[in-house]
């Protein structure tokens, strides 16, 4: 890496208003050691921006430690400015401007540590927009899944992969140090869509956990209503609170809320981070109640059921946890961020970068690519593709043995009968012919009906075929049983569904 680049990239000053006051007592202290100045030739004390070096002898080199304000430097490394025998300060041959070596204070195992993690975050993000953008076509594909819970989940997958693909321009562009220095507004505004749809996120994985939840609890509820308040709620509220926290951040005195595109905290994270918290408490707080309420049932009814009552509450806990992606608590296995340097930092950091940016690929395997709805879908799909093309050839083979007797028909009607026939033998003709006929029409009658007939015997039928009522039978002709709607979540044992 360039040296100048990892200058650059390193220059993230949190406040300049804390910069100004160091000049100052630079400044003061110079003042007060001039008399104590070395003999000549020396170089004199200087404040270079970031660090204040002393008078300093000629031909020697003098250390400080690095800046604990500035991003990407190690406080516990040093830099260095050297003095030239002739009593100034070493000249950078590209600037002809003193320079101070700062380049020291990188640490560059850290620097390559974060270029991996970053590109662990972009390979997840990456992936999980493929799966998410393949879940929303598939689930738009298939109109008779339309329902009010597959409607939350495309809610939720579009987040997702609205927020991933933020995050890739964000990670693309946006850390970028004269983007960053230049403080653009288009750069500010990405900031705030970004976590506009992080809030979005967040919002729309309480909607699925209220939804499971209510609908779990309360057996009259419109679902119709419920998903127009959720669709509302999901989009319109973290809309409210972004512009809230825009406004505070704009319009703010402290240059750390305003400047380098946002990238730093500030002082107004707060107003985003809040809400996410409440969300995620109240997820879990959702869940728990579920779990309490499956138990409930699994025990209360031991009759109706034809698994032992361990197993089913085994399943119930299995299944009720798949849930947790999709409610975002995986979170909650990292709740706080660790001190810098502290031991466990780096696990911090992988975990962190591997439950965020893999997050919707995980609810698109779980509530997309493994959903049973999608799988019958597309079975239901490759057996009438099969089908048809088995009635095609069938038909096919049809058209022609009927066009061949109509053409044997048309040539014998149309024969000229010989002048040395009598009467009686044209009346004879005349009647084999119209008997001819006949037989002709009951045969094409007969061919149109035998296909119709012989379905049962010549064609396959699926393997499970649908009722008259809508429901699902096997190879018996029993009746599959029904599967109340909140099933289809926890995808329960099978003595819940009475």
């Amino acid at each position: 890496m360039p040296v100048n680049a990892t200058m650059s990239a390193s220059t993230l000053i949190d406040n300049e208003l804390y910069l100004k006051k160091l000049e100052q007592d630079c400044l003061r202290d110079l003042a007060a050691n001039n008399t104590a100045a070395p003999p000549e030739p020396y170089c004199r004390g200087v404040w270079d921006g970031w660090s204040c070096w002393p008078d300093t002898p000629a031909g020697e080199t003098v250390y400080q430690s690095c800046p604990t304000f500035v991003t990407g430097f190690d406080p516990m490394l040093v830099g260095h400015k050297q003095c030239m025998p002739d009593g100034t300060w070493f000249l950078h041959p590209e600037s002809n401007q003193p320079w101070s070596n700062y380049t020291t204070c990188v640490n560059l195992v850290d620097l390559e540590w974060q270029q991996h993690l970053n590109r662990l975050y972009e390979t997840g993000y990456s992936i999980s927009l493929v799966a998410l953008l393949l879940s929303l076509g598939i689930l738009t594909y298939f109109r008779s899944l339309r329902c009010a819970r597959i409607t939350l989940h495309m809610n939720l997958f579009a987040s997702f992969a609205m927020n991933n693909a933020l995050w890739l321009i964000w990670y693309g562009s946006v850390v970028n140090t004269e983007l960053l220095f230049n403080n653009s507004i288009m750069c500010r505004i990405l900031h705030v869509i970004l976590h506009y749809f992080l809030l979005t996120n967040y919002a729309w994985m309480l909607c699925e956990g209220f939804y499971l939840h209510t609908i779990l609890v309360s057996a009259f509820t419109s679902d119709r209503r419920l998903v127009k308040w959720l669709m509302a709620l999901g989009w319109s509220v973290p809309a409210v609170i972004i512009v809230i926290y825009t406004s505070l951040r704009s319009n703010s005195l402290d240059p750390a809320d305003s400047k380098q595109c946002y990238i730093h905290e500030g002082n107004y994270m707060v107003v985003l981070m809040y809400p996410v918290c409440v969300s995620m408490a109240f997820n879990l707080l959702f869940l728990c109640n579920i779990v309490r309420v499956v138990v409930l049932k699994l025990r209360s009814g031991p009759s109706i059921g034809q698994s032992q009552p361990p197993r089913a509450i085994l399943q119930a806990f299995k299944a009720t946890f798949l849930l947790v992606p999709l409610l975002g608590l995986h979170y909650l296995v990292v709740p706080l961020r660790p001190e810098k340097g502290a031991s466990w930092e780096k696990f911090y950091s992988v975990i962190s970068a591997i439950t965020a940016s893999f997050q919707g690929l995980c609810v698109s395997v779980l509530f997309c690519f493994c959903n049973g709805e999608v799988i019958q879908q597309f079975k239901r799909k490759w057996e009438g593709t099969a089908f048809a093309r088995k009635r095609a050839n069938s038909c096919t083979a049809t058209t022609v043995s009927v066009r061949w007797r109509e053409r044997r028909k048309y040539d014998y009607q149309s024969a000229p009968l010989g002048p040395d026939l009598s009467d009686d033998q044209l009346v004879s003709s005349k009647r084999n012919a119209n008997h001819n006929q006949e037989q002709q029409q009951q045969e094409k009658q007969q061919e149109q009906l035998r296909p119709q007939e012989q379905r049962g015997t010549d064609e396959e039928e699926p393997p499970h075929a649908i009722m008259p009522n809508g429901t699902t039978s096997n190879d018996h002709g029993e009746p599959a049983k029904d599967r109340r709607i909140f099933e289809h979540h926890l995808q329960l044992p099978a003595q819940l569904s009475h």
